[in-house]
């Protein structure tokens, strides 16, 4: 009997893996096909505003929500046996993320213009910043529900409100376009922008529905099962401990993540006003950068859910290694790791190189986006190497080697693409690109090496 419970455990948490895993797949086609979608509603054009505003909403969550969401994880997972506990950290959490969000909010709205001019490039992005702020609340209340259900190791909420957020973010979308059809109009970015606002608002609907109900399902038990465990006051004191507790924690994976963030941030404002240097006008421009980021790129990521889903798996697997000192089998998870990564990398570039202009013509109706995702194909290896080896690398504790790696990385790209792109045209971006990606590989294949 009890070499049962640790088998079982066990595989709870590899099926919620690959639940997490299954669910990340279906939204990231169905994010792929919204993109075709999205190039034909809004046009290239259209699409680029919407890319440009993406990265805000991307630092947003990052600062108000990523890093304390992971906190939250890591002591539910600690406090599992205490539900008081773990629900006085998750209303800290949660006061953190709603004041970090009104604050990011307030700012972004006082400095709408700015922020849409200077910031972003283009003016026309400031209708789109009143959607980012309102998506802000609702997703990192969301945010702190599914950090709270991830430390209890149950990924069935999280997953279901993940996958209905983007099916209704689409759905309404869709919706949008079909009354601005009825009225002989078109739908602009910004209607976009608010089908992720309304996705997110339906996603924490869901999660919260579903966290209440098992809440009062739970209450019942909960005061005598645990009725010897230590217990916590219902206090302000024991509040605020626990607010410092998660923002202590919180506070350097946030920034690293918000480092990472701005410096992709920074990168897709450089491209167009790069490539208007180039002598292209802003529309011309503003359509390329649209191409590129919100057709080429979506298509090279595609295949990185497979590998996304591994590296969910190698996590675990590397940390209970290292743990154990099993320099044997760290070894060879790295390499079963780099030789998938490489396969399924070379695989694909085969798979683009061939289809990229089927991809191109006839999914997105554009040309160029078929010659620049065979051109960019060539990239594939060393993007889903760098991710599988990043995954290891957290999994050998070494999370400030993977920011460094990627930190450098992103340096490169914006580098060259300040340098060369306004000389060299579209063509300097994606040898950028490979270059860093290259350079991404190599610097974490020397940083499992020395790790191992």
């Amino acid at each position: 009997m009890p070499v049962i419970k640790p088998r079982i455990k066990k595989n709870s948490l590899i099926t919620g893996t690959i639940l997490l895993s299954a669910t990340g797949f279906a939204g990231r086609l169905i994010g792929f096909f919204y993109k075709i979608f999205l190039s034909r509603a809004i046009g290239a054009e259209g699409l680029g505003l919407y890319q440009l505003t993406l990265p805000l909403l991307s630092l947003g969550i990052s600062l108000t929500s990523s890093g304390v969401q992971s906190s939250l994880s890591r002591y539910v997972a600690q406090e599992r046996q205490h539900p008081r506990q773990t629900m006085r950290y998750f209303s800290a959490s949660v006061i953190i993320s709603v004041c970090l969000s009104i604050l990011f909010g307030v700012i972004v709205y006082v400095n709408s213009s700015w922020i849409a001019a200077n910031y972003l490039g283009d003016i026309r992005c400031r209708p789109l910043l009143s959607a980012i702020i309102v998506c802000l609340i609702p997703s990192c209340i969301h945010s702190c529900i599914n950090g709270y259900y991830y430390g209890r190791k149950e990924s069935v909420i999280p997953s279901v409100s993940q996958l209905a957020e983007q099916l209704v973010r689409v759905g309404a979308v869709w919706l949008f376009f079909e009354i601005a059809a009825e009225h002989g109009e078109s739908i602009s970015p910004a209607h976009a922008i608010w089908g992720v606002v309304i996705g997110e608002c339906f996603g924490l609907l869901i999660s919260a529905t579903a966290m209440m109900i098992q809440r009062i399902q739970e209450s019942p038990s909960t005061s005598f099962r645990h009725i010897n465990k230590p217990v916590y006051t219902n206090s302000l004191a024991s509040l605020y401990r626990s607010i410092r507790r998660i923002a202590a924690l919180a506070f350097p994976l946030t920034f690293n993540r918000v480092i990472i963030n701005i410096c992709n941030s920074i990168e897709n404002v450089m491209l167009p006003q790069c490539l208007i240097l180039s002598g292209l006008d802003r529309s011309n421009a503003l359509s390329l950068y649209g191409v590129l980021s919100g057709m080429v790129l979506p298509v090279i990521m595609l295949p990185g859910v497979l590998t996304g889903s591994l590296s969910l798996l190698l996590l675990p697997s590397v940390s209970e290694a290292y743990a154990s000192h099993d320099d044997l089998r760290i070894s060879d998870i790295i390499r079963k790791a780099t030789l998938f990564g490489l396969l399924i990398g070379f695989f694909f570039t085969g798979i683009f190189l061939l289809c990229g202009d089927f991809i191109g013509t006839v999914l997105f109706k554009s040309a160029a986006a078929g010659n620049y995702i065979k051109r960019l194909s060539f990239a594939c290896p060393f993007i889903y190497v760098s991710g599988l080896l990043g995954s290891v690398l957290h999994g050998l504790g070494r999370p400030g080697t993977v920011l460094l790696v990627n930190l450098l990385s992103c340096l490169i790209r914006m580098v060259l693409i300040y340098l060369l792109v306004p000389r060299f045209g579209v063509g300097a971006y994606l040898w950028g690109m490979l270059i860093s990606q290259i350079f991404c590989a190599a610097g974490s294949i020397a940083a499992v090496r020395e790790a191992a």
